[in-house]
């Protein structure tokens, strides 16, 4: 890991300044005292089951010495957003298989465990969406038709527990990277934000190397985390990611996912985690 983030440091010096001065995506301005509030209440609640959190790796909520990781990145992460300002967060990775949505998810619950709190998680993979299949549920229809405008938010999402909404797609979307794009989805997003009025918003992204889906839309968030898979991501990908990304949006940071440990003497003590 040492090796890793000191590759990354020297990569970063090397590229100094070369963080572009583009300008974000401008807000769709929305009076929030105009918006009538949703009832988070209305949102059908799922329960998962502790079999389906055990298979599909959803630590955060089975608690205990696996879910030790995904609250360290909760803590960390929280801190630097409510520091910063800071309501959206991205999360991606350079290519498939790396575990974004599985971390997306866990850190969602980690999240709302703080009861205070009110997170949204919104899969915005719309390629090869798989929320709904980590869950076990499928909803009545796609995050890609409520961008379109053909459908409300509460068709598409569940909540868990008190504080915590999911939207989910069912089937992958036409044309994925123009939606992303669009003026329509960042006002509809706005809307929901205006709407339910999350503490913080997820949004669980396509991989960077696979598309340009995150291109037009990561100038709507405040910042985004780059999920890596170890022994299968390379050091280069990384780099890659972690400079288009720092063009993009703020890098709230990297996360080293599937690692192994020898023994007890670095990491938590087990195998491996997602």
């Amino acid at each position: 890991m040492e090796k890793l983030e000191a590759a990354l440091a020297k990569a970063r010096e090397a590229r100094m300044g070369a963080k572009l001065g583009g300008d974000t995506a401008e807000p769709v301005l929305i009076d929030p005292r105009t918006v009538v509030r949703a009832d988070w209440r209305a949102l059908t609640e799922i329960t998962i089951s502790p079999e389906l959190a055990r298979r599909n790796r959803i630590a955060a909520l089975l608690g205990g010495i696996d879910a030790t990781p995904y609250d360290m990145l909760r803590s960390r992460a929280y801190r630097t957003m409510k520091e910063a300002g800071w309501t959206r967060v991205a999360v991606t990775s350079p290519n498939a298989a790396c575990g974004k949505t599985t971390v997306s998810l866990n850190l969602a619950l980690s999240l709302a465990r703080q009861t205070e709190l009110k997170i949204m998680l919104v899969d915005l993979d719309l390629r090869r969406p798989s929320l709904h299949k980590l869950l076990g549920c499928k909803p009545t229809h796609s995050v890609h038709e409520m961008l379109e405008g053909k459908v409300g938010f509460a068709e598409t999402a569940v909540r868990i527990g008190e504080n915590l909404a999911v939207a989910m797609n069912v089937t992958a979307a036409r044309n994925p990277a123009e939606l992303l794009h669009s003026d329509q989805s960042r006002a509809a997003l706005d809307m929901i934000e205006a709407q339910f009025r999350p503490d913080i918003l997820i949004f669980d992204m396509s991989p960077m190397l696979a598309s340009d889906d995150n291109v037009g839309f990561l100038g709507n968030v405040n910042c985004a985390l780059l999920v890596a898979a170890a022994e299968s991501t390379t050091l280069q990908s990384i780099d890659i990611c972690e400079k288009e990304l720092a063009q993009l949006t703020n890098v709230l940071g990297i996360v080293l996912n599937k690692c192994r440990y020898s023994d007890n003497s670095a990491g938590y003590g087990y195998e491996a985690y997602e």
